[in-house]
């Protein structure tokens, strides 16, 4: 009978293991102002369309909390807000929490590495900015840090160490460097950043799972550029890969899209850039296209390959990747699904697997893991 008494006592430490964990994928809808909750099968990158939260007008950025047991999402649209839920089990329903006013239009939210503060970066005030957020999760209007970054902030990252911030400057073609302390006050790092190519739009970011690396993606010309991150957080240039698309659909070199714009030309038209929790792998998305094209980077150097360009949904604004690196999910702003796509382990390679019904301006997607 006792050698069975080891086996029964792993049953509890089994039953909370990842392999009983739920991956739940959230998307704003900005047209629609809401937010559209899956369960994402594991198994098979199977996605299940679980029900709409009502969110607010214009709804666009969404950001997790460490731990998964919170979402935050911003309203672009005055009053500006951030609004504040609490994930539920069993099935990642959304528990509104609080609406708290900011005094910006956010295209970019996220959260510092600790979970105590909500970073937000504003294409149309150029500022970052860093809002406390209590123990019980909800985004105050405690403002712990804020800077003037020059035309057009896109993206604000933190690093690994938490330590550093980064921000895609788009309107001046720059990523900015700062310091983050861990009072949530940010300080110019260094000269204060790294210069791009003239009218490139550095826009969104990524650092490698090794922190030695920071990938650009510049919004107008399509291109990569990495980044060596020293360990004061300075960052050094290395080397740019060009749009890999933009022969193929006939693009021209992008511009900057202010409100009303129109013009019938083809341009590039990147959006976001995402790595795989092992580093292997690095995906970007280009809205004209509506593609994603994937790369294989090298452990050592950290340079890329391309390993290929994919339709994906029309208009890519944003994608996600599982915490396992197997499922790579995209949200299209003029498609009417999301789709769900293998991620080759081998080569990196994209199969669609999978689609969901989304709402009207599928914008952000987010992936929490319970």
């Amino acid at each position: 009978m006792n050698r069975f008494i080891p086996t029964l006592a792993l049953l509890p430490l089994l039953c909370c293991s990842p392999l009983w964990a739920t991956t739940f994928v959230y998307v704003s809808n900005a047209e629609s102002g809401t937010v559209s909750r899956y369960q994402l099968n594991e198994n098979n990158g199977g996605l299940q369309w679980l029900g709409d939260t009502a969110a607010g007008k214009k709804i666009m950025p969404l950001a997790a909390s460490p731990d998964g047991k919170h979402l935050y999402g911003a309203l672009r649209t005055k009053p500006y807000a951030i609004v504040s839920w609490r994930v539920t089990r069993p099935h990642g329903d959304l528990q509104k929490q609080a609406m708290t006013p900011v005094k910006a239009s956010f295209p970019w939210i996220t959260t510092d590495k600790s979970g105590r503060y909500l970073l937000a970066a504003s294409y149309d005030n150029d500022i970052v900015t860093s809002n406390r957020i209590d123990d019980k999760g909800i985004v105050t209007t405690q403002v712990t840090g804020e800077v003037k970054t020059g035309p057009h902030a896109h993206s604000v990252i933190t690093d690994v160490s938490n330590q550093s911030l980064y921000v895609g400057n788009l309107g001046a073609d720059r990523v900015l460097q700062y310091q983050f302390s861990a009072e949530g006050v940010i300080t110019p790092l260094g000269t204060g950043f790294v210069q791009g190519e003239k009218n490139s739009g550095a826009r969104h970011s990524v650092i490698s799972p090794d922190n030695r690396f920071l990938y650009n993606l510049a919004e107008m010309s399509g291109a990569i550029t990495q980044f060596r991150r020293a360990a004061n957080g300075t960052l050094t240039p290395l080397k740019t890969w060009s749009n890999a698309v933009a022969k193929k659909y006939n693009l021209q070199h992008g511009e900057q899209r202010p409100a009303g714009y129109s013009d019938p030309t083809p341009r590039i038209w990147a959006a976001d850039i995402k790595i795989t929790p092992d580093g292997r792998f690095l995906f970007v998305t280009e809205r004209t296209s509506s593609t994603v094209t994937g790369y294989r980077v090298d452990k050592s150097s950290g340079e890329l390959t391309l390993t290929g360009s994919w339709p994906v949904e029309k208009q890519p604004r944003s994608i996600a990747i599982d915490a396992q690196g197997k499922w790579l999910i995209v949200s299209g702003e003029k498609s009417a699904v999301i789709g769900s796509y293998a991620i080759d382990p081998a080569s990196g390679t994209l199969t669609r697997v999978a689609e969901a019904p989304a709402g009207k301006g599928a914008n952000w997607v987010t992936l929490i893991t319970q």
